[in-house]
């Protein structure tokens, strides 16, 4: 079996290349990467030792796609991944892409890799986002501040209306799409349509995974790469910290999912694809829920003090494309593959600081070291 990964040196993309050619004997993983992120060619050379045929080209120059030749799956990792690329604020936190490069990154490099599939009449997996939900319909949810072990977060309120496609549980794939969802969701949101058609159009398999926020060692930190690495490591750093919107308080929540989980599902995927093309959020789901306060409370437990010069900031304004609450139902997933994330979020959140904390340049809190021994 040929394996197509775009993004392949990416944190996600790299996790599943890894995981294909352990789990999967006989198969053949091609990475395909741009390497223009950061950490993307570090990467290359741990791929390469295990087999994995890495290409450096972009899924935006057809001529690229074309020079691959056939393969039996793709599985589309190659993303934009901010909620903020494009947009003014993304730029102000250092982001340069324009919303040009947004569309052409994660819709016309869609293209190219459908076309190619359907010639290869191969099977396709598009990674997909929960940013594709609604921004009003999610914000309109109703919440209540909770009180639990691990701190204080929004919960769903259940003594008020409800929609059918939400629950405690998180939301439903059948849950509110219209827009805003954001320029990035937009793109995410236009690339699942293709996919969908294309698969329809070409009798092949398709499946488009909707999925919470990632998580683990292999990020950088970056804002972009999600809420949960990011903090832990401007904490371990003692950079400037600030809970934003909603009160000030830290209460907004997310979910949080493992690439190893990923995996795990993907190779289940693979071996028995639906007969139709399919949609499904695949997260931690409500076990896996955090709210920034509950974050703080495990890294002040785990990590010692906050070392910042200043206490972490609070901030009442609420800004564009922020969310008080996304937590993705993967019932479906579940009731469909047997699928269950086995990472828990402290596990999940241990391995980020551990891996923080062997950087050259990281100051170790002396808390961190004693727990881990």
């Amino acid at each position: 079996m040929n394996i197509l990964v775009t993004g392949g040196c990416g944190f996600v993309g790299g996790a599943i290349s890894r995981g294909l050619v352990a789990h999967l004997p006989g198969c053949h993983v091609t990475a395909l990467d741009n390497l223009r992120r950061q950490g993307a060619e570090t990467n290359r050379e741990p791929l390469e030792t295990l087999g994995v045929a890495v290409v450096h080209g972009d899924v935006r120059l057809q001529s690229d796609v074309d020079a691959l030749g056939p393969f039996d799956w793709l599985i589309d990792a190659a993303a934009e991944p901010s909620v903020l690329a494009g947009t003014a604020a993304g730029a102000a936190a250092g982001s340069a892409t324009t919303p040009r490069q947004l569309v052409e990154h994660n819709l016309l490099g869609t293209v190219n890799l459908l076309e190619a599939a359907a010639r290869h009449r191969a099977g396709v997996v598009i990674l997909s986002t929960s940013r594709v939900y609604s921004i009003p319909a999610l914000a309109g949810l109703p919440l209540v501040e909770a009180q639990a072990r691990r701190g204080p977060a929004f919960a769903i309120d259940m003594s008020q209306p409800l929609p059918p496609t939400a629950s405690p549980a998180g939301v439903t794939e059948a849950f509110s799409t219209a827009a805003p969802v954001s320029l990035y969701g937009a793109t995410k949101l236009a690339s699942e349509a293709l996919a969908l058609e294309y698969g329809h159009r070409y009798g092949t398999p398709c499946i488009i995974d909707r999925c919470g926020v990632m998580a683990g060692a292999g990020q950088f930190g970056r804002a972009d790469q999600g809420i949960f690495s990011w903090w832990i490591r401007q904490w371990i750093a003692g950079r400037p910290l600030a809970y934003i919107g909603f009160g000030g308080r830290g209460l907004q929540v997310r979910d949080c999912l493992h690439p190893d989980d990923l995996v795990a599902l993907l190779i289940r995927q693979l071996a028995s694809p639906p007969l139709a093309p399919e949609i499904f959020n695949v997260s931690g789901g409500a076990a896996s829920a955090t709210s920034l306060a509950q974050l703080s409370q495990w890294c002040h437990e785990h990590l010692g003090q906050y070392p910042g010069e200043q206490p972490i900031a609070a901030a009442a304004e609420t800004r564009p494309y922020d969310l008080p609450w996304v937590v993705l139902d993967h019932a479906a997933v579940t009731a469909r593959y047997g699928w269950q994330p086995c990472k828990r979020p402290s596990d999940i959140f241990a391995e980020i600081a551990s891996a923080a904390a062997a950087l050259p340049r990281s100051t170790v809190p002396h808390a961190f070291l004693t727990t881990r021994k």
